[in-house]
């Protein structure tokens, strides 16, 4: 029986997320598989690949087969070069922390209530109206000092 590690599509119309499987290369994309090892969103940003490399490793090494798509998800994880004993790539990409939205919204409620420090937010128009009489003095002294 020939094995392949392939790409089994889910997700909506416009939103692709890809299962990476071990299957039988006769069954239909979409059908059933022996061993899911990972996954991948193409659609994130950065790109989401998550696979399980020891079971990956595992079934390179007993005659699985990747498709062209996978293999190239293999070369950014790293997991084709470990295979063919290739140096290692440069490391993925990834996602920025997101900010605690308890903590964010704990310290906007302080400052709304006053408790805690207020983070100086000057009004648009307030702003401008103290920058512009700065400027207008230090152009001034510029003047007199080259005048004189």
């Amino acid at each position: 029986m020939a094995v392949k590690i392939r790409l089994l599509r889910m997700g909506k119309i416009r939103n692709p997320q890809y299962r990476i499987v071990v299957a039988d290369s006769r069954t239909k994309r979409d059908g059933r598989a022996i061993e899911f090892v990972g996954i991948y969103q193409p659609k994130e940003d950065p790109s989401v690949i998550e696979v399980k490399s020891d079971r990956v490793q595992y079934w390179l090494s007993v005659g699985a087969q990747p498709s062209e798509a996978v293999q190239r998800l293999l070369e950014l994880t790293g997991d084709w070069q470990k295979f063919k004993g290739l140096p290692a790539p440069p490391p993925l990409k990834v996602a920025a922390e997101k900010a605690d939205r308890t903590a964010a919204y704990e310290a906007e409620a302080k400052a709304a209530a006053g408790l805690g420090e207020a983070e100086a937010k000057p009004a648009k128009k307030a702003a401008k109206t103290a920058e512009a009489p700065a400027q207008t003095e230090e152009q001034a002294g510029a003047d007199s000092g080259e005048q004189a």
